[in-house]
């Protein structure tokens, strides 16, 4: 009998910690906390969207562009996101990939980011810049689930591939890359302290050629 897996669904976990990075996080940190501390319209889409915590993802979604803080950070994250995209096997047809949307979110103890995807996009990821003991986890859900219509539970010790849900714990540090399709959520959690994270999406695009350069 030959039993072959088809469709997989990669994500990337892999630490970005370098000599100085520790001091790169506590400044991202805070600056994350600045613009909780800061930003009205962001506490105002986050106290419909994101109750209890802070994200800017309805109001400075693309800091990249805007703090050299986060631009040092997409500069870190995009040879990571290529060499994904080839794990892959896309055929991206003489295109690049590059970032998208950049936005900060600062989770205290409680909050909840529910169950969603991130359509229009094709790479997404989650970047850690702080990460209490205890906090939540990054869950993603089986992408097949919905047809999955008569199908009897799973073992409780199947092995990771076969779980319905897999959650994905990180640290300080971390960062996490999956295909935008791929559904997932932060739970609720008791920790003392706020999880702080980047999040972002890339999209494949035409290669930016600098003036006075060769293709």
């Amino acid at each position: 009998m030959a039993i072959r897996a088809l469709f997989p669904t990669l994500i990337l976990h892999e630490s970005l910690v370098r000599p100085g990075w520790p001091a790169f996080n506590r400044s991202l940190a805070d600056e994350c906390a600045s613009l909780a501390a800061s930003d009205a319209a962001g506490r105002r889409w986050s106290a419909r969207h994101y109750l209890g915590g802070y994200t800017s993802y309805g109001s400075l979604d693309r800091l990249h562009l805007v703090s050299s803080l986060f631009e040092r950070l997409r500069r870190r994250i995009d040879p990571v996101v290529k060499r994904f995209v080839r794990s892959l096997h896309y055929d991206l047809g003489g295109r690049t990939v590059a970032m998208t949307d950049c936005w900060a979110n600062v989770m205290p103890a409680g909050v909840v980011h529910s169950m969603h995807l991130h359509p229009t996009s094709f790479i997404s990821g989650t970047y850690y810049a702080e990460v209490p003991k205890g906090a939540g986890a990054l869950k993603f859900e089986d992408p097949r689930l919905s047809r999955q219509m008569a199908t009897p539970p799973r073992r409780a010790k199947a092995p990771e591939r076969f779980r319905t849900f897999v959650d994905v714990p990180a640290k300080a540090g971390d960062l996490v890359l999956f295909e935008s399709w791929l559904r997932h959520e932060v739970p609720p959690a008791r920790f003392s302290g706020e999880r702080i994270s980047v999040s972002f999406n890339y999209a494949w695009t035409a290669k930016t050629v600098i003036p006075g350069t060769r293709r």
